[in-house]
């Protein structure tokens, strides 16, 4: 019998995967013990966080916002707290020392034993005892076979393919906290993405740690790589468009570059991280390519799609930066042009090579350069986005516009947001829209083609589609 419907809060720190992670623990919840998300965690008898490491800031976010909830716990007596992801799986111990009112730690690997981890810690709490409830182990494809049925919550939907990293670049903790590199059988992931496509679905996102490091065992005993992935989904009926993130360098072979000559689903946009453009700080992060080696796959690409719209990831001050090592990462963005990119001062994470290394850089200088570094990115950005006045942009329409009743927002191939007049009839099509103003953080544009509206004529909207009806 199923118990009655109880309150969920889920706070997610940190990357794609945690989102993805979070959206599983809430469906396994609803169909086991009758969760159901609430926005606020007053509301909640059940409250998660899904953490995340790579930064010192993240971490301690987890520890602070434990603090706030021990109030909170003791206000109502019976409810739990849960923390999850990267933080858990490399500090369960801690937790359980620091914050002694936490009833479950669980790492990325094991979130679908949760709902058994759930019921232990109530029988540990009803019963007075406090000690938590820990299993932050590595069982691999266990937690793939384990997993809820995949469920749309909307038009567009993240797939994760494979877990993990084995690069062991010297600043990062991700390969002790999610474990080496492991890819999901091809065939379970056609399943899934056909799945959600018969839902309605019309975009995918594959998602991995380093998921262009994707080797999918087939049924036929060979081995799929992400191209042959990208592939074979773009043939699954409905869906439109293809993304996949995160991506590592070492990884871009070349039947991935000729994908974007091969797949028109394959959107025109690629998040590829560098970190830095200095050879020698490479080289001491153990990041396995030098910039030239990192150009040259840009140029690559760009030979095939001239309009890539290329986003990465950098980091500033890490141990030994000299004032020309930063310069060549600036002229490095400079030369490529990047859109939206992410960019952190350094951190050193327990555990990793890099926190042995002497963090001779001082704080004033690495905070000088991220914001000359962030300057430079917010005005290539924002070039991207004028450049694109006039232009007409496929758009798959996904929701509402949040601040007009009377538009529709959806997103163009390089991820801008875009509000233009339309009917909500065309929820889940890509329509042409032609961009008429660049904003800060959006677009907005005029609707100027329906070019699916006959094959959408008459067919029954799927059930996430009530969800943003007007």
């Amino acid at each position: 019998m199923m118990p009655a419907e109880r309150g969920l809060f889920i706070k997610t720190y940190g990357c794609q995967m945690n989102e993805y992670d979070s959206d599983k623990m809430l469906k396994l919840l609803e169909k086991t013990h009758n969760y159901k998300l609430v926005e606020d965690p007053e509301q909640a008898d059940l409250v998660i966080l899904n953490t995340c490491s790579v930064r010192e800031k993240a971490q301690e976010k987890v520890f602070d916002a434990l603090g706030v909830w021990r109030g909170w716990k003791a206000r109502k007596p019976g409810r739990v707290i849960g923390v999850g992801g990267c933080v858990a799986s490399q500090e369960g111990e801690a937790i359980r020392a620091r914050a002694p009112y936490v009833d479950m730690i669980f790492g990325p690997q094991t979130l679908h034993r949760l709902p058994a981890m759930l019921d232990e810690a109530m029988q540990l709490s009803g019963e007075g005892k406090k000690p938590a409830v820990i299993d932050i182990s590595f069982p691999e494809i266990e937690k793939f076979d384990n997993l809820p049925t995949p469920e749309a919550n909307g038009v567009s939907a993240f797939v994760s393919v494979m877990e993990g990293c084995s690069k062991y670049c010297t600043f990062c903790v991700v390969p002790y906290t999610r474990g080496e590199e492991f890819s999901r059988p091809f065939d379970d992931v056609i399943a899934e993405v056909t799945r959600l496509a018969e839902q309605g679905v019309r975009e995918i996102n594959l998602l991995g740690q380093n998921v262009n490091a994707y080797r999918g065992e087939m049924a036929d005993g060979g081995t799929a790589d992400l191209a042959l992935l990208l592939h074979a989904i773009s043939r699954i009926e409905g869906i439109g468009r293809l993304r996949y993130t995160t991506s590592h360098p070492m990884e871009m072979t070349q039947s991935l570059i000729d994908a974007y000559a091969e797949i028109p689903q394959l959107v025109s946009h690629l998040h590829l991280p560098i970190q830095s453009g200095s050879d020698r700080i490479l080289a001491l992060m153990k990041r396995g390519h030098m910039a030239i080696e990192y150009k040259s796959i840009i140029r690559k690409i760009r030979a095939i799609r001239p309009n890539l719209s290329l986003s990465g990831d950098f980091i500033v001050g890490f141990p030994g930066e000299t004032d020309k090592d930063f310069e060549d990462t600036m002229n490095l963005i400079a030369e490529l042009t990047y859109d939206r990119s992410f960019s952190f001062i350094y951190s050193p994470r327990p555990g990793t090579p890099a926190a042995f290394l002497p963090d001779d850089v001082p704080m004033d200088a690495k905070k000088e350069r991220l914001q000359r570094l962030q300057d430079r990115l917010n005005r290539l950005t924002m070039d991207v986005s004028e450049s694109m006045l006039g232009t007409v942009q496929r758009v798959l329409i996904e929701r509402p516009a949040r601040k007009n009743p009377k538009e529709m927002a959806g997103r163009t191939e390089n991820n801008r947001v875009v509000n233009f007049e339309a009917s909500s009839d065309l929820l889940g099509q890509f329509v042409d829209v032609r961009i008429t103003e660049a904003l800060p953080n959006s677009l907005r544009g005029e609707l100027v083609a329906t070019p699916e509206a006959e094959v959408y004529a008459g067919r029954p909207r799927q059930k996430f589609f009530q969800i943003y009806a007007l």
